[in-house]
């Protein structure tokens, strides 16, 4: 069952959501050669507590910390340590939640650590953040859940990979429905399944967290022993970008962007609906 929210519940994970794009700025800045793991988690425990929230990745299936904090070949569910210390030229996944008044928010973003980076892991996060903005423009009232999928893979799969051959898009993992838990019905998948069908219609009240994940080389991954780190099983680095998307009357809110995503729904033709919180 797809839970569909009312304006005024869609209110409350507006909240949520900008709490985690409060998270997002804190650890961008503190996302620094020699800052560890650990330290970005502590910055977003800090800004969640600031801001009367809670934590909705804390305790999640027994996961240990405030935030996933995925580095280079890890995907997602990277853990935050004291080992893990960041250096010039990495790039990190930051997932984030919230939860306020039992609505919850979700968000990841990839940062780019120091200097040196390469070209294609440049061209590789923009990829995956503009293949999620497709899929946020594809939010439509009418449209069905395929619809999403199809315009993030067909946005990858139009992109001329540095150096030749394909992105990765991976293909355990993906999207879902977001509200009075993190996760929820129904599962997006980042691409189109012919087994999976259209899915559901996209009504009012839909709410989505949409997350590409794309690496540089295979779309296949891998568990590591503590049961969350999640690796390309070919070592290649990824990116994942992520926000939470209400689908309304007069259009989407992505709730976890600042501006409601008004500006970049712009860009690709379409009208953010109104912020309830403005």
């Amino acid at each position: 069952m797809v839970q569909i929210k009312t304006p005024e519940q869609i209110a409350k994970m507006r909240e949520a959501g900008l709490v985690v794009a409060a998270i997002h700025a804190a650890t961008r800045e503190a996302a620094v050669p020699g800052a560890t793991t650990r330290d970005l988690d502590e910055v977003a425990r800090k800004v969640i507590a600031d801001h009367g929230a809670k934590s909705n990745f804390l305790g999640y299936g027994g996961f240990p910390a405030t935030i996933c904090t995925s580095v280079n070949e890890v995907v997602v569910h990277g853990i935050p340590d004291e080992k893990t210390v960041l250096k010039d030229g990495d790039i990190i996944s930051i997932d984030a939640g919230a939860i306020v008044d039992g609505w919850h928010g979700d968000a990841a973003y990839t940062a780019f650590v120091g200097d040196g980076h390469a070209p294609e892991l440049l061209e590789l996060s923009r990829v995956t953040e503009e293949s999620m903005w497709a899929g946020v423009a594809a939010m439509k009232n009418g449209n069905r859940l395929v619809d999403i999928s199809r315009a993030i893979e067909t946005y990858i799969r139009r992109q001329p990979k540095p150096g030749g051959g394909k992105y990765g898009i991976i293909e355990e993992y993906g999207g879902h429905g977001i509200g009075t838990e993190m996760h929820m019905d129904p599962h997006l998948l980042n691409y189109v399944s012919r087994k999976r069908g259209k899915g559901p219609k996209l009504v009012p009240g839909v709410c989505l967290a949409i997350e590409p994940m794309v690496s540089l080389g295979t779309p296949h991954t891998e568990v590591l022993e503590d049961d969350w780190t999640v690796i390309t099983i070919d070592g290649t680095w990824s990116s994942h970008w992520e926000h939470s998307v209400a689908l309304t009357e007069e259009g989407p809110l992505v709730l976890t962007a600042v501006d409601g995503g008004r500006a970049k729904l712009a860009e690709l033709g379409v009208t953010a609906a109104p912020d309830p919180l403005a």
